[in-house]
């Protein structure tokens, strides 16, 4: 009796080593808040990935914002990380939510997998469309930017500065964004769409609790912009599914993209990667932030790599991928991070 129950006991331990109960890997992967885009993405992305990724089983793990979950990585708290060029750019030289921080990292960041653009804008309130006509007259005035953590937040400032213009920031729950425009408690909130084609769960939300207008630059301003760098889209306004009282929205985007460090291997990155690009139409259908993957993946990690290339390191499992698709550039070679 004892040697059948000890043989069947072996039997189970040699079943479950050889099943995924031992050898998958829990996959902490952070991002921004529930009701964000960065949010609404990742879950879409691992209900595809979960399934054909056998070694890693992804957990989404909301956080204040995207930046928190760059600083968690950074510090051993994640394993994948909601990642902007916009703060790569602070963490390199050390500035802004990063001032100070690289002296408690235990682990570098790096690029592995762009994922879209978000655009930036900002809403006013319908009610004051003829008042306030462009950027400049928001000066003094109470606006959510986005919550402190936000790379969108940071873009906006990061444009406004670019202008001279100073605002007086006012922090609001998202799901109260809408109501407290209504009510006169702010002047206008961030505007933004993901991958050219989304709108935030919280913009979404917004909408219908008031009737917020797009607030266009001015050209003056938008010439000053371009001189500084910045790229503009002209988004269209059906997008938003809701009149927003302009025939377009002039939006300034920048890159996102869900990254993984180092501990992940070469190969399994590059698997990801082709597992993204297998299951495109289902994520573009899942969210809609996943578009410009779905129009041309490898030319968007270019893009992707191009905007950060001389900010953090780049996987070489993402260097794998760019090689097979011919996007690769041979003066990034130097750029690749050693496993």
């Amino acid at each position: 009796m004892f040697r059948r129950t000890l043989l069947l006991l072996i039997a189970g331990l040699m079943a479950a080593w050889g099943g995924t109960a031992f050898a998958q890997q829990d996959l902490r992967w952070g991002t921004s808040a529930v009701g964000s885009s960065g949010h609404r993405a990742l879950t879409a992305l691992a209900n595809v990935l979960n399934p054909e990724m056998k070694k890693y089983q992804i957990t989404v793990q909301p956080t204040p914002g995207a930046v928190v979950s760059v600083k968690g990585y950074a510090t051993g708290e994640f394993d994948g990380y909601y990642g902007a060029d916009i703060a790569f750019y602070e963490l390199a030289n050390n500035i802004r939510r990063f001032e100070g921080f690289k002296a408690s990292m235990t682990r570098q960041p790096v690029q592995s997998f762009w994922t879209y653009t978000v655009e930036m804008g900002v809403a006013i309130h319908a009610r004051d469309k003829d008042k306030i006509k462009n950027w400049h007259d928001l000066e003094g005035r109470a606006i959510f930017s986005g919550n402190p953590p936000w790379d969108t937040r940071a873009q906006l400032e990061r444009l406004w500065n670019t202008l001279g213009i100073k605002y007086n920031y006012r922090q609001v729950d998202l799901s109260a964004a809408g109501s407290v425009l209504e009510r006169g408690g702010i002047d206008g909130f961030c505007l933004y769409t993901a991958g050219e084609a989304a709108v935030p769960p919280w913009i979404t939300e917004a909408s219908l609790a008031t009737d917020w207008a797009a607030l266009n630059p001015s050209p003056e301003e938008i010439a000053a912009l371009k001189k500084a760098g910045f790229a503009v889209f002209e988004q269209k306004p059906e997008v938003f599914k809701r009149d927003v009282h302009a025939n377009k929205v002039i939006l300034f985007p920048f890159y996102y993209g869900f990254h993984v460090g180092l501990e992940v291997p070469e190969e399994d990155v590059y698997q990801m990667l082709k597992l993204v690009e297998k299951n495109l139409s289902a994520l573009a259908k899942a969210d809609k932030g996943f578009s410009q993957l779905a129009k041309d993946m490898p030319g968007f990690q270019r893009r992707g790599v191009t905007a950060a290339a001389d900010l953090l390191p780049i996987h070489p499992g993402l260097a794998k991928y760019m090689l097979e698709k011919g996007v690769w550039d041979a003066k990034w070679d130097s750029k690749v991070a050693k496993q």
